[in-house]
């Protein structure tokens, strides 16, 4: 079965084009098989992007996993900020580039397996974590966002409380100073700051 966080070069396309509405602004958005989430933007993506206080994101954002593009394309489009968007996936990565350009924002968009191609520090990374590659690679990530968050940078992410939102939040404590930002249908959003 394949999986978003693959390149299947067999996977079949069928084009959704998903009009949205976050944060009182319209957003369009293409999908296709093989991406999160084809059918358009997900709740806890959504969850995330309502709760991350917009009026202090400043400097440099990276988005992690970015998939089609929503994290990444919202903000740059609502606050004036540098976002670098990344994904192993390079189906998810040419809807990404379509996507900022059907919704008018310049963000750089690049392939990278993790942090494999990241050489900057951020002040922001934020994601909605691949669950399915599994906790050793998830934690992997998450862990390793600190090597690359400037002094008092900040990871954001959202978990579903049925996926280990609870014990995550509780084993990033070991690494950052963590808060639970929002609680909404079992979303959990997480901020964890550089210690």
């Amino acid at each position: 079965m394949a999986h978003y966080f693959e390149n299947d070069q067999n996977l079949k396309s069928e084009w959704k084009e998903h009009k949205v509405r976050v944060l009182n602004h319209d957003y369009t958005f293409i999908t296709n098989h093989g991406v999160f989430s084809k059918q358009g933007l997900d709740f806890g993506t959504r969850t995330l992007l309502e709760t991350i206080p917009l009026e202090r994101i400043q400097g440099k954002v990276l988005d992690l996993g970015c998939g089609y593009g929503p994290i990444g394309i919202v903000l740059k489009s609502l606050v004036d900020v540098d976002v670098d968007m990344i994904d192993i996936n390079r189906r998810s990565l040419h809807l990404a580039r379509m996507n900022a350009e059907k919704n008018h924002v310049t963000v750089t968009i690049f392939e990278s397996n993790g942090y494999e191609h990241i050489h900057d520090t951020y002040d922001y990374i934020i994601t909605n974590p691949p669950i399915r590659v599994g906790k050793k690679v998830l934690y992997e990530l998450l862990f390793e966002a600190k090597n690359h968050l400037k002094t008092n940078g900040e990871l954001w992410l959202v978990v579903h409380k049925d996926q280990g939102a609870k014990s995550l939040a509780r084993d990033l404590e070991s690494a950052y100073q963590v808060e639970i930002k929002n609680k909404n249908k079992g979303f959990y959003i997480i901020q964890a700051k550089v210690k």
